[in-house]
């Protein structure tokens, strides 16, 4: 058996999940690298990430670059001495990071890779109607998430799931499935075989404020895929026009019900919700939230606007 030092490089929680079972099960982690505290609130107070709060919780010696190619932290971290790193939702790793332990550095991806390499892989599977999607583990290399893939293990996605439970089902899938990568290099037992070069590679991008936006235009069940590929965050949005009023409205749960009707795509017709006619029947919104407030149910909201005949999205 190999005597292991590790390194581990991380932010979020889903990163805490898998640093929580290397620690309970009494891995030598010898140094946690995490971002900077951020300015965060209406106060900008610093805030640190769950990945910082929870090694200072358990003893860990924390590093907080702000530039993974500095001088003073490639020592710092050579003075770790650690013979493999582990990488779970950190950022991209400078070869001369990558490359200094001996045993190698490997990331957690939660995707079954190659589909949905890059930023937001539990997302786009949601907002793509996936029903299936997974963890992996692989050796990092000189591109993103393209190394040689250790394990990969699937995971159904119903169509009930959003992108915050599916979070938490491959953020316990992962943390298992990083320990028993750890344990085959340990045990040197590791065999590693290259992703497949497919045609067509499903692609994750990082979220943004015009991917985010509701396209109305699109098939109903397209739209329910895309809210909940984006409940709870960052949250899908539209504009909802009542007369000369412009509302913006945060969407963070709905209902796609199939059936045929005439009235035309984005009008808003009455119901006991927000209900829009969309392309093969009616998505009613469910959780919404209006800037400067709290979510609310859309009945509540529908309480307090006064919709004329023509009020609708887009």
């Amino acid at each position: 058996m190999r005597d292991l030092r590790i390194v581990f490089m991380g932010t979020p929680d889903f990163a805490v999940a898998t640093l929580d079972a290397l620690v309970q099960n009494k891995y030598n982690v010898v140094g946690v690298i995490t971002a900077p505290d951020r300015p965060a609130g209406r106060g900008q107070s610093l805030r640190q990430s769950a990945v910082k709060r929870y090694a200072l919780e358990h003893g860990l010696k924390v590093l907080q670059p702000t530039n993974l190619k500095k001088e003073n932290f490639l020592e710092e971290l050579r003075t770790l001495n650690a013979n493999l790193q582990i990488v779970v939702a950190f950022r991209m790793l400078p070869k001369v990071v990558w490359d200094m332990p001996e045993y190698g550095t490997f990331n957690l991806h939660a995707s079954l890779l190659p589909d949905y390499r890059g930023a937001a892989p539990i997302n786009w599977a949601v907002i793509n109607g996936e029903s299936r999607t997974g963890v992996t583990t692989f050796f990092i290399d000189e591109k993103i998430d393209t190394g040689a893939i250790i394990l990969q293990e699937e995971c159904a996605i119903s169509k009930e799931d959003t992108a915050g439970t599916l979070h938490d089902q491959l953020m316990v899938l992962g943390a298992n499935l990083v320990l028993k990568t750890v344990d085959l290099i340990a045990r040197e037992e590791v065999r590693v075989k290259p992703q497949k070069e497919l045609k067509t590679v499903k692609t994750a991008p990082k979220l943004t404020r015009e991917n985010c936006e509701i396209n109305w235009s699109l098939p109903g069940s397209k739209i329910y895929d895309h809210i909940r590929g984006l409940s709870p965050y960052p949250a899908a949005w539209t504009t909802l026009w009542n007369g000369e009023e412009s509302i913006y409205l945060k969407v963070f749960g709905a209902r796609y019900t199939p059936q045929e009707h005439r009235s035309p795509t984005g009008q808003i017709v009455p119901y006991q919700k927000i209900r829009i006619a969309v392309d093969g029947g009616w998505v009613d919104l469910e959780e919404i939230q209006l800037p400067g407030k709290r979510k609310m149910a859309s009945r509540e909201v529908l309480n307090g606007l006064k919709l004329d005949s023509n009020a609708h999205v887009r």
